[in-house]
């Protein structure tokens, strides 16, 4: 009778071929059962912890925001849906005073803020939960403390047409307006290329990487503390200002000048 395979491998001193195999699916069940043991505890606490958050969240949307976007966020008439849009979209159109509007037109206007920050995050966080979408960045991307120069050229590229160089912002079509950047907090600076609110466009990740708009950040930053070398920047709003600044101040001059000559040969 011919020997077994077992019997062979163990007098040649080999494993069967299966035996790593065994040994590596034993092992990470082991591995996967103990780290389940050990988070258990810490994952119900967190569970319940946003649960409790989330159902916060709702309330308050429900309150306020649901007479426009629908009590499912599904949209309405008077507001688009708010599926998918993500925690990020909240804290930037709720946080800068944008929502809830307090009267249709063009497009929402900065005003005070109406809620505290965590009323913001429990908004943000029942949004996130009706379909995946962009969620608050990491506090390395809001730090300002990237390439300006590379952030100025970004900057140049894809924002300046409308926000002006500077960040002085401009004027649209139709009513409508890009606002200056000055003074506004990084995480919305980053919501806004993220969400691309009103007439913005969206950066994504594949347009202007996480720390591209970092370096954006760093740029505006840059401006805020640094004063114009130039001397007066007269709003940095450019030819706008700087016309106006000619008409009424160097033609003025001239015609005083004109005045002054006339009336002394008189």
């Amino acid at each position: 009778m011919a020997p077994s395979s077992s019997a062979s491998a163990r007098r040649t001193g080999r494993r069967h071929p299966l035996a790593t195999a065994a040994l590596l699916v034993v092992g990470l069940l082991a591995t996967g059962g103990a780290y389940a043991v050990a988070t258990t505890a810490a994952t119900a606490e967190t569970t319940t912890a946003s649960a409790e958050v989330v159902d916060e969240g709702g309330k308050l949307f429900a309150a306020n925001c649901a007479s426009c976007h629908g009590l499912q966020g599904q949209g309405a008439e008077a507001g688009p849906s708010l599926v998918g849009v993500g925690a990020l979209a909240v804290d930037f159109q709720v946080g800068t005073g944008r929502m809830p509007m307090a009267a249709s037109g063009p497009q929402a206007e900065v005003k005070p803020v109406q809620f505290t920050q965590e009323q913001i995050d429990a908004m943000g966080a029942w949004v996130a939960q009706l379909g995946p979408g962009p969620a608050i960045p990491a506090d390395e991307y809001l730090a300002g403390d990237g390439d300006a120069a590379l952030g100025a050229e970004l900057f140049r590229i894809n924002c300046a047409m409308c926000h002006n160089v500077a960040g002085a912002g401009g004027a649209l079509t139709e009513g409508k307006y890009a606002p200056s950047l000055a003074g506004v907090d990084p995480v919305h600076i980053y919501g806004a290329m993220v969400t691309g609110p009103q007439n913005m466009p969206v950066f994504s990740d594949l347009n202007l990487t996480p720390e591209e708009k970092n370096d954006i950040i760093t740029y505006l930053t840059y401006l805020e503390e640094n004063p114009s070398v130039g001397g007066i920047d007269l709003g940095a709003l450019g030819p706008v200002s700087e016309g106006l600044f000619i008409w009424i101040f160097g033609l003025g001059g001239l015609i005083a000048v004109t005045i002054w000559l006339t009336a002394k040969s008189n």
